[in-house]
Parts: C-alpha cells; structure tokens; sequence
C-alpha cells in the first residue's frame, strides 16, 4: 500500500478510520507462495524506529494525540505480554526470511527476462510483506522503495514491486526492469537484516493488527494496489493473515479481560476467511477482475464487522 498511509502517528489514527469505514460500500493471480492462518505466528505494527544499542526499537508513545485527534493506547507490560511481542518478533524476522527467498525468485525470472514465470511468482512473492508491512514501512524507506504505486512518489524515484508489475502486465515485457529488480532484491535484503534488529512492544501488535484490516478497507478493497496485476486477493488474504496472527498472540490476554470479545473477534476472522474461500483457486486466487461492485461490498462489510471488535482490543488491554 502506498507509503502516504504510514507517516508518523497514522498507526493510531488507524483505529478510527477503520470503525469510521464500516458500511461503506467499496468504489469498485499465480501459485501462493506463503503461510496460511494456520501457522498462527504473528504480525504487528510500530510507528517509528529509534536506535538503541545496536537495536531498533519500534517505539509506541502511550496516551499519544495524534494530528487527526486519536488517542493512543497504553496496553501495559505483563509478562505475558511480553512474551507476546517477543513471539512476533520472531514471526516478523521469519517473514521477512520468507520475503527475500520469494522476492529471489521473482526479480530472478525479471532479470531472466521470463516473463511468464515472473507473472506467475508476483502475488506469491508479496504475500510475507503484505503480512508484516506495519512493521517495514516503520523502519526508514521501505515502503516507498518496495511497495510504493505509480503517483505515490516521483516518476525518477519510482521504483520496487509495482514498476515491475506494470512493465509485466502493460507492456508484456522485462526489458528495462533489470535495475528496478536488483535494487528490489538490494532493499528488500536490506530490510532483513534490519528487522533482526527490531525490538516491539505489545502495543505494537495491537496497532498492527487493526492497521493490517485498515490496509484492506482504505485501499486493498478498491483494487487499486495491484492495478495492473489485478492479484489484490493476494494482498489482501496475507493482510487479514497478518491481522490474525498478531491478535492470536493477544487472544489469551484479550480473553482473560473480556471472553466476549475475544469470541467475535475470532468469529469476525472466520466470517473473512469465508467470505475470501470462494475465491482461491488452487494455491492462488482468482484475477481480482472476476469480483463485480457486489462482491466487492460483500467482502468490505465482513472486514468492517471484524474491525470493529477488533479495534476495541487495545482499550481491553489496557484495563
């Protein structure tokens, strides 16, 4: 998604405009690379990296105003809960593992000039990074530099995952896209290293959570991330994967609280993943293409059941 949606505290300001889409109706494929629901790892958030002693911590202010008038929230520091944030960091590091060897793959058949082959390898090959992209577009330029749409940033500086795509699917061809892949391979290596150094909080996966769904209601829905491609179901699958990994960590603290909550929020993941079954076809999905205005409102509405309960987890949380 484009980089304009994670400046600053827009991590926070996430929870309202995600309960604030719901109801609203939306304006209007390949071999899957990643890791179903079942793995129930983890995925999460942060709002801005701060080195410290050769660590980059993903630093959450509590009780924080943000610029459009949300409020943070402070969701303590158990043991529990930081045993929870320790898990994701490990779900986080083995994501981003599984990022480069998919994204080896796919500039692999760029620089090849196979077309057919890098067609096929470009959803799958996003799915770990649409799992954990709170976590990278936190840490400097990645999210420009590899996921950033054509209008996101200047035509010079346009470059990662959707130049490639429209080069594919537009003009058919690798030819001139040599650069573009191994910068994506060079940056996506990069952001590797660097999340080995992440230290998150268990705010951080409540916030990367909610923002994960508001990925899909502010942009996945339309069908303008992957507009070439059309394999939004890709990144929308591995968005609501991410969402639920990261409150699968919680999910115990959650239920201790409040298990009403907990319950709906686990019924509002299931409602998602059937409302998206229809549409896997073998390991991929079907050409985002193939969902009329309908289908695409049906889908929009469970994401925003879901994110309503799911938005309240943080208040939980935080007694």
């Amino acid at each position: 998604m484009s980089w304009r949606h994670w400046l600053g505290s827009a991590l926070f300001a996430a929870l309202a405009l995600v309960v604030a889409g719901c109801g609203q109706p939306p304006p209007e494929n390949g071999e899957s690379g990643g890791e179903g629901r079942e793995a129930k790892e983890e995925t999460a958030e942060s709002t801005g990296g701060e080195t410290t002693g050769g660590e980059t911590t993903a630093e959450t202010t509590s009780e924080e105003t943000t610029s459009e008038g949300t409020t943070a929230v402070d969701v303590g520091g158990s043991p529990e809960l930081g045993a929870a944030a320790d898990e994701y960091e490990e779900y986080v590091v083995e994501q981003t593992a599984l990022l480069e060897k998919s994204t080896k793959g796919f500039t692999g058949a760029v620089l090849a000039g196979d077309v057919e082959k890098a067609k096929r390898l470009y959803g799958p090959a996003r799915e770990p990074w649409e799992r954990i992209e709170p976590i990278a577009a936190a840490l400097g330029d990645y999210d420009p530099n590899i996921d950033a749409r054509e209008g996101d940033v200047p035509e010079e500086e346009w470059r990662g995952f959707h130049r490639i795509e429209k080069s594919l699917w537009v003009r058919d061809t690798t030819e001139g896209q040599e650069e573009y892949a191994r910068q994506l391979m060079e940056d996506v290596t990069n952001l590797r290293e660097e999340v080995e150094t992440v230290e998150l909080e268990p705010v951080d996966l409540v916030t990367g959570s909610v923002e994960l769904l508001n990925e899909v209601s502010a942009g996945k829905i339309t069908g303008e991330e992957d507009r070439y491609s059309h394999t939004d179901l890709y990144d929308i699958n591995a968005n609501v994967e991410g969402s639920e990994v990261a409150f699968e960590e919680l999910k115990p603290e959650v239920a201790g609280e409040d298990i009403a909550l907990a319950n709906d929020v686990v019924e509002g993941f299931d409602e998602v993943y059937e409302e998206l079954e229809q549409y896997r076809r073998g390991d991929g999905w079907v050409s985002y293409e193939k969902l009329d205005e309908a289908d695409r409102r049906a889908l929009s509405q469970k994401v925003d059941a879901l994110a309503e309960p799911l938005s309240r987890v943080g208040q939980v949380l935080e007694g």
